[in-house]
């Protein structure tokens, strides 16, 4: 009877749709779980740690330290305040959906509360229960291995003294939260009462991990100084954080200053704004230059490879895009034969990978003898080493130009050597076997990336071409002020896919590589971190790489979307 209340009346029928919806996608919930995050928060564990085949000793920051140096703490510093920006963001949701001068809403932040701490609390339960696990492999060295004593070393670990009272604390605050939601909802009855318990939740959890991280990064900042002092050795860590993150707060604060100036009416104030924020630029650059200092003390290895990565990024993406924009185009017109070519241009994304690397690296040979050389020969050039080549291809320009000692010559003599060495890794360009890895890239993706633009093609209006044509206009009339524009949907699409693709591209570059031939000038980060894991075996390492390597990707998605999202138009 009290069940077929419960699933009684309108309330009772949404919580008869509530339990099923759950019932549907609770496989979907263990499946995304078991194979999406938890590898991520296990990864996460792992770079906290010295880890080598077996875990080792908690290490904090010090693997994030090792790969970025200073910039570790403050990369920890910027996500703790930016938990705290996400906590103002949740009120500023809670102050839209409550009432104008409605104190209703109050009371929740008591449930909210509770639902935030049992998160922080199951976390903090996982993060004590994962060593209990992970031993238990160990605990199993010698011993038959049956599923009974499986299932009791299970059973031990999870009812560990340091474990189990963490997770009596979880269940103790989870169901008070629970009561105390259950209860505020029968007596408030706000028509936004479960959002706002959300919105409050998250702002709690905010709240609380932002402090708890600035409190971490402090501790580990202050146990590194106590150790430096101790040492008699300068940690930098204080000045350089102060100096960098000033610096780029100037460059906001004038980009603010500069991008409101030409809405001032009065021309003195207009004068001081401009006035100001060059001021402000010139300062926030001094300090910057701070930079080169701290990316001289990180693993050399992983700036390395981010440079490279950058080069990579920036030769494939551009190149790529407009060449299918234009074969699109071409494609896209009623020619005969246009459809064997679209099968043409789209085969290499199709051809296997190792087998498109394999057949470039026999192609880009540094023999005399090899194809490209042959080919290049003919107009009268000497062969080139290609895959073997070190030398960024912007020096092997200038010196054929009679440039000489490039790029030194064109850059100041008041720069610091850290800033010289630093812009003339920039400036040299990226290596000619780097180049081949490019070529290869753009002759992959070319074809997959004319697809999806015929598609969107596919879907501009016709009458609107027609009408256009009717006015007057001529062909690139209607490419700029219609397809153009119209194609910026796709556009941001395959742009933000390629950034994203370029960051993580791994098997043609190891396959093209050339190992102590092109001395890491093809090592992107991916290389980097692959080979920290798998051949240097730095388990511990390698994950805090990869996720300098996610923070990277993540910064590049949220500026692409700011930049070309704002500029997209769908019609």
């Amino acid at each position: 009877m009290k069940n077929s209340k419960l699933f009684s009346g309108p309330k009772g029928r949404t919580r008869r749709e509530t339990l099923t919806a759950l019932a549907f996608v609770s496989p979907a919930l263990i499946l995304i779980f078991t194979f999406s995050l938890f590898p991520v928060v296990f990864a996460l564990y792992v770079s906290l740690h010295k880890w080598l085949i077996i875990q080792g000793e908690f290490r904090g920051l010090r693997n994030y330290v090792t790969a970025i140096d200073n910039f570790a703490y403050l990369g920890g510093f910027a996500i703790g305040l930016g938990l705290l920006y996400l906590a103002y963001l949740q009120l500023k949701k809670i102050k839209e959906l409550v009432e104008p001068e409605s104190k209703s809403h109050y009371p929740f932040l008591l449930s909210g509360a509770l639902f935030g701490v049992s998160a922080l609390f199951f976390l903090r339960w996982f993060f004590y229960q994962l060593p209990e696990f992970l031993d238990i492999a160990k605990k199993m060295r010698g011993l038959e291995r049956t599923q009974d004593l499986f299932t009791g070393l299970l059973r031990d670990a999870f009812k560990a003294e340091t474990v189990y009272p963490h997770w009596l604390q979880f269940i103790a605050v989870f169901a008070a939260a629970i009561l105390v939601s259950w209860v505020l909802n029968r007596i408030i009855k706000h028509k936004d009462g479960a959002q706002i318990q959300i919105a409050y939740s998250g702002f709690w959890l905010a709240l609380i991990s932002g402090v708890g991280l600035l409190g971490f990064i402090y501790q580990a900042v202050d146990k590194v100084y106590t150790e430096s002092v101790e040492t008699g050795t300068d940690p930098g860590i204080w000045p350089q954080l102060i100096t960098i993150t000033t610096g780029v707060l100037l460059l906001v604060v004038a980009w603010l200053l500069w991008k409101n100036s030409e809405k001032q009416k009065s021309n003195f104030i207009f004068v001081w704004r401009v006035i100001a924020s060059l001021l402000l630029m010139i300062a926030a650059t001094v300090l910057i230059i701070e930079i080169p200092t701290v990316v001289a003390a990180g693993d050399a290895d992983l700036w390395d490879g981010l440079r490279v990565t950058i080069f990579f990024s920036l030769g494939t993406v551009p190149i790529q895009l407009t060449i299918a924009l234009f074969l699109s185009v071409l494609l896209f017109q009623k020619m005969r034969g246009s459809e064997v070519f679209r099968i043409i241009y789209f085969l290499p994304y199709v051809t296997p990978a190792i087998a498109t690397a394999t057949v470039f690296r026999v192609i880009f040979s540094d023999r005399s003898s090899g194809p490209m050389n042959r080919v290049i020969g003919l107009f009268g050039i000497e062969p080139q080493l290609w895959l073997r080549e070190t030398t960024g291809i912007f020096k092997i320009l200038s010196e054929s130009m009679g440039i000489t000692d490039y790029p030194n010559s064109i850059m100041p003599d008041f720069f610091s050597p850290e800033l010289t060495e630093l812009l003339g890794s920039y400036l040299n360009g990226p290596s000619q076997a780097l180049a081949v890895v490019i070529m290869l890239s753009i002759w992959t993706f070319v074809g997959y990336n004319v697809v999806i633009y015929l598609a969107g093609l596919g879907n501009i209006s016709v009458e609107l071409i027609e009408a256009a044509e009717l006015d007057g206009a001529n062909k690139w009339d209607v490419f700029r002020h219609i397809t153009f524009p119209l194609l910026s949907p796709t556009t941001y699409f395959l742009s933000l896919i390629a950034v994203m693709g370029t960051f993580k591209a791994f098997n043609t570059i190891w396959i093209l590589r050339l190992r102590g031939a092109s001395l890491g000038t093809t090592d992107t980060f991916s290389v980097v971190i692959f080979e920290e894991f798998f051949i240097k075996t730095r388990y511990g390492y390698a994950s805090a790489l990869s996720f300098v390597l996610f923070a990277i990707i993540l910064i590049l998605t949220v500026v692409n979307n700011r930049i070309q999202g704002s500029k997209v138009f769908y019609g």
